[in-house]
């Protein structure tokens, strides 16, 4: 029986959120069985916020997550390292409002959580099984899951920049692949677009240090890290947000310029009605995880 797992101890780091600029520390400590994820604002009494679709907030460039009027900002990578890992109890203690960005990918949390390694715990993980599918549009943007016996994604964005156009990424995430093909993934952004969101209070922490910049005809700082990183970050998304679940799902994915605000509303949808899924506990264990990507690695897979 596949069991629900952990981190062996607890791991610290800090850094700037890339919407806020506000410097945070983060410590993420071992939790129960049955716990999930939760975090814990140490700078206000200790506040707790769960990961969960309860409590989100708001989904426009980053999955915010609010409880009570205590916000949480920019989850969607860590929860994606979480999920990438199977860890699925942990509580992440921050004292500000927003995730370091570290380098804009989920690689560094997953770094993090593999120095201490993870544990098994003695509790069955149950699994959310998609009996029928669910399809959802929004003029071109479209995002739908499908009964699968493993959890994948297909993810397309089209983008109108030399350096990206149209690109699809396929992947299957019960395999380790995730690891590989995903963890190291930055998110990104157009100097064209710098003033316009900073001038909304965004980006303010961004750098050519925590994400990939593009210029008008291409890229400022690279080399990248994949030839098609723009769409493996958004694979990278997807994960995490899925993760407010509450359980690793078993279906597959396909999304087309859907991005937070659809991957949320596509959670929501699922949990709204328990005719579209069961809860399942799994008999052994998917394949063996591969090596993972490393950051020194990425000057030989550079294009």
């Amino acid at each position: 029986m596949i069991q629900e797992q952990t981190i062996r101890s607890t791991v610290e780091c800090s850094g700037i959120g890339l919407h806020s600029g506000a410097p945070v520390s983060m410590r993420i400590l071992p939790a129960p069985p049955g716990t999930g994820i939760v975090f814990r604002r140490v700078d206000l009494d200790d506040f707790e916020v769960e990961a969960n679709s309860r409590n989100v907030a708001r989904v426009s460039y980053a999955t915010s997550l609010m409880k009570k009027g205590v916000l949480i900002s920019t989850t969607e990578h860590l929860l994606s390292a979480f999920t990438g890992l199977g860890v699925d109890n942990a509580i992440v203690e921050l004292d500000n409002l927003e995730l370091p960005i570290l380098d804009g990918s989920a690689l560094p949390f997953v770094d993090l959580i593999q120095k201490v390694g993870i544990r098994k715990q003695r509790r069955p993980r149950r699994y959310m099984k998609i009996l029928r599918e669910v399809e959802m549009r929004e003029g071109n943007k479209f995002i739908s899951v499908y009964p699968a016996d493993s959890y994948s994604v297909s993810y397309s964005i089209n983008f109108p920049h030399p350096l990206i156009g149209k690109e699809t990424f396929q992947v299957e995430l019960s395999n380790g692949s995730y690891l590989r093909n995903i963890a190291a993934a930055r998110t990104f952004g157009s100097r064209a677009d710098e003033k316009a969101m900073r001038n909304m209070g965004l980006i303010r922490g961004a750098s050519r240090e925590n994400c990939i910049v593009l210029t008008r005809d291409g890229v400022e700082n690279g080399p990248l890290r994949f030839s098609d990183e723009f769409v493996r970050h958004k694979v990278l998304d997807l994960v995490g947000d899925l993760a407010l679940l509450g359980k690793p799902i078993l279906g597959k994915i396909v999304a087309d310029r859907a991005g937070h605000a659809m991957h949320t509303a596509l959670v929501s949808r699922i949990l709204r009605d328990q005719t579209l899924w069961e809860e399942v506990t799994l008999p052994k264990e998917p394949a063996a995880e591969a090596r993972p990507y490393s950051a020194q690695a990425a000057a030989g897979s550079s294009v």
